[in-house]
């Protein structure tokens, strides 16, 4: 066996643009100048209480709740519109390559909550896809490596064997924590340099180069 986990924000969707309309909704919500895009695609990847009092050093606890209540508000009300963030091209095809090797199972490592993480997957079809699903909920947030020391208890599966792919230093510093190999993409929101920075083994550049690396490393266990 063999298990390759995902993050989902800026791994396997693109919802840049939706995370930051949500999160400005937020603070401005709660009385707070709004952040320029980049300050909190820095963020992105953290369980939402923890993002929040990062990107907002200097609020208070009742601020910070606010803004979290005021971004859960933004993304219950664009679901409720229908709006979904994209798959990035290839996701698709990188995910129905991996399915057709015998032995390998896919997993989901996500700061999301459950119920986002939940209601993608089913905009996209994706509910079958993964036998293992690791949210923000009931884990501390990333780069705490609970959700992946779960995912490898739920399936069986050694870390040696394992692997995470993901946009972010949070998801890199995850891999290492929990003795995984991490894979990084270069298309999401922490530049390259800080991925290789934080334990990357490598840094796609794009899908079909991170699907080939995947399968390559997938044929390299399969001893």
């Amino acid at each position: 066996m063999r298990l390759v986990l995902f993050d989902v924000d800026g791994t396997l969707v693109d919802s840049q643009h939706e995370i930051v309309e949500a999160m400005n909704l937020g603070i401005s919500g709660a009385g707070l100048p709004e952040l320029a895009p980049e300050a909190i695609l820095s963020i992105v990847g953290l369980s939402l209480p923890v993002a929040v009092a990062q990107l907002l050093p200097g609020a208070g606890p009742d601020l910070h709740d606010r803004v979290v209540e005021g971004y859960r508000a933004a993304f219950v009300a664009a679901r409720a519109a229908g709006r979904h963030p994209p798959l990035y091209p290839g996701a698709l095809d990188c995910l129905d390559a991996l399915a057709a090797l015998p032995g390998v199972t896919l997993g989901i490592a996500t700061g999301k909550p459950m119920r986002g993480l939940t209601a993608i997957l089913a905009a996209h079809g994706l509910e079958r896809r993964f036998a293992t699903r690791q949210s923000a909920d009931g884990h501390p947030s990333k780069p705490h490596p609970a959700m992946l020391e779960s995912a490898l208890a739920e399936t069986g599966v050694p870390a040696g064997r394992a692997v995470m792919v993901g946009d972010t230093s949070f998801d890199m510093e995850m891999a290492q924590a929990a003795g995984m190999t991490g894979f990084g993409v270069d298309w999401g929101y922490h530049p390259a340099d800080r991925l290789h920075a934080t334990g990357a083994v490598l840094v796609a550049p794009d899908y079909p180069a991170l699907t080939a690396a995947l399968l390559d490393w997938a044929e390299e266990r399969a001893a």
